[in-house]
């Protein structure tokens, strides 16, 4: 027959036991949220986020579009389109920009596809200190074609600035609320 041992089952009984009394050490914590009953004793991390002043970008290489980019995605990330509170603390950013070939037309000995990598380096300090908090570096990378249309080129770079410049925001935001979400 194909009934199951009776070992077999306990053993599966026994682990899931074990399971369940390991997880239950386990704490999960709202990112967002207050874990306390009383919402005014705790700041929450949105209205920490709201209060950060951004720096102007300094850009190693002469991408100012970018920069543009990254700093208005990191205002929208912070402040969500809310009104702007008062800044108690000071990002400063480093940012660099580099394009590759990835891909080369045959005969035509032409690039067929672009690569965009952003690195940026932050420094969260507190403004009335002057104390840095935090430090960290991002990074990421988009491709784009490369085609014998001109307009199409310069907009498939845009789109790529955006895309890159999107995607270091929403990895600086996590981050910064992350370090704020454990330091309350």
């Amino acid at each position: 027959m194909l009934l199951p041992d009776v070992r077999q089952l306990l053993a599966g009984f026994a682990l899931t036991t074990l399971m369940a009394v390991g997880l239950a050490g386990c704490q999960v914590r709202p990112l967002y949220g207050s874990l306390n009953t009383d919402p005014s004793s705790s700041v929450p991390v949105q209205s920490k986020l709201a209060a950060i002043s951004i720096d102007p970008i300094s850009e190693k290489h002469s991408d100012a579009t970018a920069a543009r980019e990254l700093y208005n995605e990191l205002t929208f990330n912070f402040e969500r389109g809310a009104q702007s509170p008062d800044k108690h603390y000071r990002l400063k950013l480093l940012m660099d920009v580099s394009q590759a070939e990835i891909g080369v037309e045959k005969l035509a000995d032409v690039p067929a596809a672009y690569t965009m990598t952003m690195n940026t380096t932050f420094v969260l300090s507190d403004i009335a200190t002057e104390t840095t908090m935090m430090t960290g570096r991002s990074f990421a990378t988009v491709s784009y074609d490369f085609s014998n249309q001109r307009f199409a080129n310069i907009r498939a770079e845009r789109d790529a600035q955006q895309r890159v410049a999107k995607s270091v925001a929403n990895d600086i935001h996590a981050r910064l609320a992350g370090y704020f979400t454990s330091n309350r």
